[in-house]
């Protein structure tokens, strides 16, 4: 009898293994190997010509990719996301899940490969990642490209950073790899969203960990065969569940992280002969078959590779909260700034979302900040209450004022047509505000600030990292970063990027 993969010699199964009733199951795995026809493939009876040798064509431009290939808007998109992933991790250093990595991790780790951003502390390579990709995503600051409902930056850039300062690689291998690996953690989460978000699973992880492994294989300059590996091998680290927002649960601030660490292991591993799958992203038993249900929009895969470089289409927040209901958020904004109004002239608020946005974001109760930064109706009670929705807007004694309580429970959430219609195209929202004297204002924004026809400028982005680090790292070491972003081309000098000292003591 024929031998099936992986499990040895059918005919080598022992009388007892039969006796214990496998032999069902042995047969089954032998007319898989002997008739391969008989078992349905249903990846493959909807995938297109872009979905043929998809993990391949990714393994090849990342290997094959060089800033030559780069014209100055990709360059400078780059530097945009190196930039605002350094305001998110320098501000979320500080938060409870960083120091709880941090604290397990360097009680083993004696290497001293990397730093750890804002804590004078030196890991190796991975754990740095892993701490560093916690941080930037503490806070829900980070960037994310809404046709994918992804955060790249908390996966990628701790990777890319971690790996550079390892390996001391030169400035343009680090923009052609952090490019490269934006194109893979983009393009995966945009194929199967939105249907991976509604079978329970994070895109930021379970995408974000090729992109790690892709930023670590091109810089160890692994060859395109070694790359579909490093691929193949990050596809069973893929992981994460959108289980955190039943009860805000902190396990959501480690998803970049744990995606950064594993993608150099995938990397490493492919280096030193580990082989993983050719086809992780589109075979039978693949990437989209298990976290999407087969569903793929497979032209966004690979179609226009290395010509539509994706890290020019992510957006940036300025708000520390869900993204999902930014353009809410700006459509209350809008309506205060046209009709000045205190809170208590508030009788009600609607909130109207796409069903993506609204789904597991209405909640009017919270225990902990996930919990708040999630919910719409808080955040919209903060906006009206405050003018604004800063990281200070969610400190508790704010969160209990009465009227900011009152306005959370006259606030409601439904999904809107127009809203539901245009996503995942455009991330738009609504919101009607009825005063006391009966009168009702409504708003639409079809971007939100930081997106589509209404980004946020370079000074835009200068001005969140100054307003979110100077009170944290000091303004001499704030100028420095910024010099050393905004200038950062082939043949500048990363090492600012690499030297961190303990928080606390440098504001």
């Amino acid at each position: 009898m024929t031998g099936v993969a992986g499990c040895g010699e059918v005919s080598g199964i022992s009388p007892n293994a039969r006796a214990a009733g496998v032999d069902h199951y042995i047969d089954l795995w032998a007319d898989i190997e002997e008739n391969p026809v008989n078992v349905s493939d249903p990846v493959a009876d909807r995938m297109s010509d872009d979905a043929i040798d998809a993990t391949r064509k990714l393994a090849g431009h990342v290997a094959s990719i060089s800033i030559s290939q780069l014209n100055a808007n990709v360059v400078q998109a780059f530097r945009r996301a190196l930039l605002d992933y350094l305001t998110c991790a320098i501000a979320g250093a500080g938060m409870q899940s960083s120091r709880i990595v941090l604290d397990y991790l360097q009680s083993w780790d004696q290497a001293r490969e990397a730093c750890v951003i804002g804590a004078g502390r030196r890991l190796s390579a991975q754990n740095a990642a892993f701490v560093n990709g916690t941080s930037a995503h503490g806070l829900d600051l980070d960037d994310g490209m809404t046709r994918g409902s992804v955060h790249p930056g908390g996966a990628v850039f701790p990777a890319l950073l971690a790996m550079a300062e390892k390996l001391g690689s030169k400035a343009e291998d680090i923009i052609a790899a952090g490019v490269a690996a934006y194109d893979i953690t983009l393009r995966m989460a945009s194929t199967v969203h939105p249907h991976s978000t509604r079978c329970g699973f994070h895109n930021t992880p379970t995408s974000g960990v090729f992109g790690a492994a892709a930023a670590a294989a091109r810089l160890l300059g692994l060859d395109a065969g070694l790359a579909l590996n490093a691929l193949g091998l990050a596809g069973s680290f893929s992981g994460g569940l959108r289980a955190f927002l039943a009860d805000g649960a902190e396990v959501k601030r480690i998803h970049p992280g744990k995606a950064a660490r594993d993608g150099i292991v995938s990397a490493e591993l492919a280096m030193r002969g580990l082989t993983g799958p050719a086809q992780v992203i589109e075979g039978r038993f693949g990437f989209v078959q298990a976290f999407a249900r087969g569903n793929a929009d497979w032209p966004r895969l690979t179609g226009d590779l290395g010509n539509r470089f994706e890290i020019c289409s992510v957006y940036f927040k300025p708000y520390p909260a869900c993204r999902h209901f930014h353009a809410a958020l700006d459509a209350v904004r809008n309506i205060a700034e046209c009709r000045p109004f205190k809170p208590e002239e508030v009788a009600s608020v609607r909130i109207g979302l796409y069903e993506a946005g609204a789904t597991g974001h209405d909640q009017k109760t919270y225990e902990n900040l996930l919990d708040a930064q999630m919910s719409a109706p808080v955040t919209t009670a903060l906006a009206i209450a405050f003018g604004n929705v800063t990281v200070p807007s969610f400190d508790r004694k704010n969160l209990e004022q009465p009227e900011v309580r009152r306005l959370i429970d006259v606030t409601e959430v439904y999904v809107d047509e127009e809203c539901d219609r245009i996503y995942p195209g455009r991330r738009s929202g609504v919101a009607q505000v009825r005063f006391n004297d009966g009168s009702l204002i409504e708003e639409r924004v079809l971007d939100p600030k930081g997106e589509g026809e209404n980004p946020m400028s370079d000074d835009d982005l200068s001005n969140k990292f100054l307003s979110n680090c100077e009170p944290l790292i000091g303004a001499a070491r704030c100028r420095e970063l910024l010099e050393t972003v905004w200038r950062f081309e082939a043949g500048a000098d990363p090492s600012p990027l690499y030297r961190w000292s303990n928080q606390a003591a440098s504001a």
